[in-house]
């Protein structure tokens, strides 16, 4: 009987879910300076920056090439110094055409960029960095997770009106789902896409566990079922 239960217990640890590793993103490692339109990097891969139509904030109509569509890691030095407590320095990820080299910043047009996760994840976080009030209140930051193309979870974040000229802040986005294996993050304004300006740092991702061995676990569970009636 020992030996039995022995080998019932072998099995279910043959079928037993193991974690994936986390995915963190700093960008300390990529250099300062464009990275192409299309950017794979540890787990992740940035595509189709500001690959979309819409209307600025004054209503003035802009296409799908004109915000810029370069992924940029752009040394923020003195973004972090006056804000502490946004991501870790000195990298960003910011997007669109134009970047300050050394420690000044810019923070880039970000209308729409899009996140395709290497393994299914079921929660990600990062820091982005923008301007509020002037003329970005009442944008809405929306950040969309997808499986397969569908949307499964979203949070929205509204900018804050008030003053006339823009200002810098920053706040964390997270999304959580049973599993997703891509990221949406894009302006939105009165039902169309609008052009912020955003830059982010600290993506984080947490990755689902494999799957349990189902047949495995079945076999388990009747050779259990078997030693309960031998008994």
């Amino acid at each position: 009987m020992r030996r039995f239960v022995m080998t019932v217990m072998g099995l279910a640890a043959l079928g037993a879910p193991s974690a994936l590793a986390d995915v963190f993103h700093d960008y300390e490692d990529l250099a300062e300076g464009f990275q192409t339109q299309t950017l794979a990097h540890d787990g992740v891969t940035f595509r189709d920056a500001n690959r979309v139509s819409g209307f600025y904030p004054d209503g003035v109509p802009f296409n799908d090439t004109e915000n810029g569509n370069e992924i940029i890691v752009e040394r923020a030095t003195y973004f972090y110094n006056d804000f502490p407590g946004y991501g870790s320095p000195d990298n960003s990820l910011t997007f669109g055409s134009a970047f300050i080299p050394g420690d000044n910043l810019t923070i880039g047009a970000l209308a729409s960029v899009w996140m395709d996760l290497d393994e299914l994840s079921n929660e990600a976080r990062f820091d982005l960095a923008y301007y509020e009030g002037g003329p970005w209140g009442g944008i809405e930051w929306r950040l969309d997770a997808l499986r397969n193309g569908n949307v499964v979870a979203s949070v929205v974040s509204p900018i804050a009106f008030g003053g006339d000229r823009d200002n810098p802040t920053w706040t964390t986005l997270s999304v959580a789902a049973a599993e997703f294996d891509s990221l949406h993050l894009y302006g939105w304004l009165n039902g169309s896409y609008t052009a912020p300006r955003g830059m982010i740092d600290d993506l984080s991702v947490t990755a689902v566990p494999e799957p349990a061995n189902l047949t495995l676990l079945a076999l388990a569970g009747l050779l259990a079922f078997g030693a309960r009636r031998r008994a």
